[in-house]
């Protein structure tokens, strides 16, 4: 193999600083500081939903629209990030369509995740839908910044010719931009990447690469960091993480510069 290293990071809570708020669909409550992936992974048949649509849009949009009338209407499409067990994206789509939920729904959460996180670097919203219950448990947003380390630990490892690429559950709208602002080529970026994509993008780079290092933070990143050389859980987020997820990976690291010594060993070795 000519190509010694390739470095692939998720982006929530691994390259940018999240915060993150829930609303219960059920009766009306506010959860700041969660995890999304979390309350997916608490119930089987329950799914994170990211809907493709401009903020600004949906910011100025009369609060009592019908969710399903706006998407009908903007053409506005559902993808599955991350699910426990399997689900259907048409079932799905078919859920959030038939419910209740209106644009106000999502305006509160965006509002709250504005006001709650200084320089945000991007905004993104989606829902939790239960397949089981067949109904939408909780409408999701979150809001990143960049760590102050991200940018500097992705020349270093570039300057030491390491394959730099993104894994991710986010859309490209918001990962291309993350991407020009890092270094990552953004044929390297892969968007809306559930667990087995990014189990799948790894196994994929290991046939490029002589080692490939894998670095995320959350739940849906735990099949990745297994299938990688070098597996690197991060916890600068500052949230704690399960037991489990800790066990999947090699190293656990409190802060993403780390990720250049782990790089210069796998060089070396």
């Amino acid at each position: 193999m000519e190509n010694k290293l390739a470095v692939v990071f998720d982006s929530a809570g691994t390259l940018l600083h999240m915060y993150r708020v829930a609303r219960d669909m059920s009766n009306g409550m506010m959860l700041e500081d969660i995890e999304s992936t979390m309350l997916v992974a608490g119930r089987r048949g329950r799914a994170l939903v990211v809907l493709h649509a401009d903020v600004e849009m949906i910011l100025k949009a009369q609060p009592r629209r019908l969710i399903s009338d706006f998407m009908e209407k903007e053409h506005v499409e559902l993808d599955v990030s991350c699910s426990n067990g399997e689900v259907s994206p048409s079932e799905i789509s078919k859920i959030v369509q038939q419910s209740d939920l209106v644009l106000g729904d999502v305006q509160e959460v965006f509002c709250r995740v504005k006001t709650r996180c200084p320089n945000i670097f991007y905004l993104a919203c989606g829902f939790i839908v239960d397949v089981v219950e067949q109904s939408v448990t909780y409408v999701v947003s979150t809001g990143g910044r960049l760590y102050p380390e991200s940018k500097d630990t992705l020349q270093a490892l570039h300057q030491r010719g390491a394959g730099l690429y993104i894994a991710s559950g986010d859309s490209m709208k918001n990962l291309s931009r993350l991407s020009r602002c890092i270094g990552v080529p953004i044929d390297g970026v892969f968007d809306i990447a559930s667990t087995f994509d990014k189990e799948r993008i790894v196994k994929d780079l290991k046939k490029q690469y002589d080692k490939v290092i894998m670095v995320g933070d959350g739940m849906n990143d735990m099949l990745a960091l297994r299938s990688a050389d070098i597996g690197i859980l991060t916890v600068q987020q500052g949230d704690s993480r399960p037991s489990r997820l800790q066990e999947s990976a090699d190293v656990v690291v409190g802060n993403i510069s780390e990720v250049v010594r782990f790089a210069d060993e796998a060089i070396s070795s």
